[in-house]
């Protein structure tokens, strides 16, 4: 009997932390009024996002939407802008209005000093009217401004959860990273995080730097548990074009890279397992005991988000919107200088129309790519049809890997194997328009 061997994907192609693709949005003609866009929206489990597009330095393997530096007086002309932004945003929300999580992120936070925190913080709650002391409230820092001044200011705003990017314990692979730090630093940053009592701490890991081998893998591990964080998110890394590293690895054409990348998720998944965490998806690992992060009932599927200042995004059941979008450093200047001078934040300007068949692929894809996986009923309650009859091909696919298991035939979830691939399985549901408009899409 001879055997068929199917061919597997690349495991590394995309990370889908959300659809559609940010590179998929295109100038909206003509703007869409918010007050139009949320009039008939859910308004009572929304998630509140704001984005600091500021950083000391910026590591090699970065591609989000941040600058060096904030030089005179930029970031007070930011929070004025965003201040500008939030009264805008909440009056066209109208009222009742209740946000169910919220987060700081960038970028880097904690770019920002102490009262510029403060600032940020009654942005938040006293003008989008988010309750921090009352709900799941994360922040993004960094060791260099982890800085007891900063962290008190979050701790006494009521964050829960303080997330530290970490990236490796080893200095030589922090400089193979372009992120120049001493471990030193990094270990007193955990140390101020650990002082202020905030139930939660994550720690983010990268594997795949050059020079990283399974021991000094294991010797990041190993020192992230040592303060027994909450959370752990391991991260494979990736080589965008416009980053520190593009010009040093030919991402496509290196095999042997993904399967270094894939024994060190293997490697790194079985030791969290085996130290008491639970994985929840392909990079996150959370502590069997830990404490709730924050009375949670924001539900990334279905919920909607707000998103204030340059790099975030804003959905909507039928629209994700945001501001214009760049990797390289001059166009990210421009972008942030015009958010500065802005006026006017009625309007959306850039965005992806959500269809049914969007929202299914959506639907889909923020699910199975948790361990959970997706309940099949869930499915056909807001959509009135199955999955395995929405997306035949699709789900064949992986069944015939053997990524999927079903416990209880009414239970959609990746096996083990299916969870390693998951940036490779993401990219498998993008729908043929999505897929054209992100090949279209100019980086700049």
């Amino acid at each position: 009997m001879t055997h068929t061997r199917i061919a597997l994907p690349r495991p590394y192609q995309s990370y889908v932390y959300a659809y559609p693709h940010k590179t998929a949005y295109r100038p909206l003609s003509p703007r869409r009024p918010l007050r139009d866009l949320w009039a008939d929206e859910p308004r009572d489990a929304l998630s509140l996002y704001l984005h600091i597009p500021f950083c000391e330095i910026r590591c090699g393997f970065c591609n989000l939407f941040t600058r060096v530096g904030a030089p005179g007086d930029l970031t007070t002309r930011y929070l004025d802008a965003l201040t500008r932004q939030a009264g805008t945003v909440r009056d066209c929300l109208g009222d009742p209005v209740r946000f169910a999580t919220a987060a700081f992120g960038g970028g880097t936070p904690t770019y920002l000093d102490a009262g510029e925190l403060t600032r940020l913080c009654d942005i938040a709650e006293h003008i989008m009217g988010a309750d921090l002391r009352g709900i799941g409230f994360s922040v993004e820092t960094s060791p260099a401004t982890a800085t007891t001044d900063r962290l008190t200011v979050l701790a006494a705003r009521g964050a829960t959860r303080i997330s530290l990017g970490v990236q490796s314990f080893d200095d030589a692979e922090a400089r193979a990273a372009v992120r120049p730090q001493r471990r030193a630093d990094v270990e007193s940053a955990l140390s101020r995080i650990r002082d202020t009592g905030v139930a939660n701490l994550n720690i983010d890991l990268i594997y795949g730097i050059d020079g990283q081998t399974p021991h000094s893998w294991h010797t990041s591990l190993e020192a992230a548990l040592a303060w027994r964080p909450e959370e752990v998110y391991l991260y494979p890394l990736y080589v965008r074009p416009l980053t520190g590293l593009s010009g040093r690895r030919d991402e496509a054409a290196d095999p042997e890279w993904d399967e270094q990348r894939l024994r060190l998720y293997r490697q790194g998944r079985d030791h969290l397992l085996a130290a008491g965490y639970r994985q929840h998806s392909l990079r996150m690992f959370r502590r069997i005991d830990a404490p709730a992060a924050g009375p949670d009932d924001y539900a990334c599927q279905t919920d909607g988000m707000i998103g204030l200042g340059c790099g975030a995004r804003s959905y909507t059941r039928d629209l994700h919107y945001s501001f214009d979008y760049a990797v390289g450093v001059p166009e990210i200047r421009s972008i942030i200088d015009s958010y500065t001078a802005t006026r006017d934040f009625g309007d959306a300007l850039h965005g992806r129309v959500i269809d049914e068949d969007e929202a299914r692929r959506r639907f889909l894809l923020q699910s199975i790519l948790q361990a959970d996986g997706m309940v099949v009923a869930d499915y056909r309650a807001r959509f009135g049809t199955g999955p395995e009859s929405d997306f035949p091909v699709e789900l064949g696919l992986l069944a015939d890997r053997g990524w999927l298991t079903h416990p209880t035939g009414e239970l959609l979830r990746l096996s083990p194997e299916g969870l390693a691939y998951s940036d490779a399985i993401g990219p498998e549901f993008f729908s043929p328009a999505v897929r054209a408009a992100m090949a279209e899409y100019e980086l700049r």
